[in-house]
């Protein structure tokens, strides 16, 4: 099963998202961590979370960039969690050095696609930025364009779509497949 997870900031997503992966997993049970550790901040939030996936059973790989590489270093008849596109898409987006790839949502989906193509077993997690405030600066606003653009393409390929708000899940597809699995 294929499983878009979509939610406000710290309401739940990595936690569900967790569950879900672990529901039905095959194994191997990868987790796909997207996130650059920029600051300490950064590394107390990745230490936080492989914390609460001990014991579940994940082997935990860091993919920051070009996402696609993990159908070379993986078992694809596996399950996969990738958390997050949030951040991959941040990483990809402002490179280091300063530089910024204004393509860089293009190819997350290029690559993306792939991934769903081969992986049967897989969750997705994306923050949900889209109504923080009326106007944000340029840069901004394409990272949130590209962002809004991936995750309808990876909406559009999962069998269930899932909002995460105030830890409390609300489908909005494939609720008969849901109901089934859970």
């Amino acid at each position: 099963m294929r499983i878009f997870i979509s939610g406000g900031c710290k309401n739940g997503k990595s936690y569900h998202a967790e569950r879900l992966a672990v529901n039905q997993a095959l194994r191997p049970l990868y987790y796909i961590a997207t996130m650059r550790a920029l600051d300490d901040d950064d590394r107390a939030r990745i230490v936080r979370h492989q914390n609460e996936r001990a014991g579940k059973g994940f082997i935990t790989l860091q993919q920051s960039r070009s996402i696609s590489q993990i159908l070379t270093n993986c078992d694809c008849r596996g399950s996969f969690l990738i958390d997050s596109l949030t951040a991959l898409l941040a990483s990809e987006m402002f490179t280091a050095g300063g530089k910024v790839d204004r393509q860089a949502g293009n190819k997350i989906i290029e690559e993306i696609q792939l991934i769903i193509e081969r992986i049967e077993n897989i969750v997705l997690v994306s923050d949900y930025i889209y109504s923080d405030t009326l106007s944000y600066d340029l840069l901004s606003e394409a990272y949130r364009k590209a962002l809004a653009a991936i995750d309808r393409c990876v909406a559009g390929l999962c069998d269930t779509v899932l909002e995460v708000s105030y830890s409390q899940l609300t489908v909005h597809k494939g609720y008969g497949e849901w109901d089934a699995h859970n």
